[in-house]
């Protein structure tokens, strides 16, 4: 998986954020920060599209949505 980013990455970039974005904002960031063609896996999933890791955060818990985008879960940060 070296062409791979893990979700944690994605978490770390979300902790550096310091604020909620919106979906369609933190989709850029990631293509920015690991190319708008990464692949992403979790320690239960691969070969996940950047909308298909946000909506598997979602739906771990791991990512909120609010109105004022998604934000991550106080707490629900892997420490492995």
């Amino acid at each position: 998986m070296s062409n791979s980013v893990h979700g944690h990455d994605v978490m770390a970039l979300m902790v550096a954020q310091g604020a909620a974005i919106i979906k369609p904002e933190l989709l850029c960031l990631m293509g920015q920060k690991f190319g708008f063609a990464a692949r992403y896996h979790t320690c239960s999933a691969a070969d996940l599209s950047a909308e298909a890791l946000i909506q598997l955060l979602i739906g771990k818990g791991k990512f909120h949505e609010t109105p004022q985008g998604i934000e991550l879960a106080a707490g629900r940060k892997c420490e492995h």
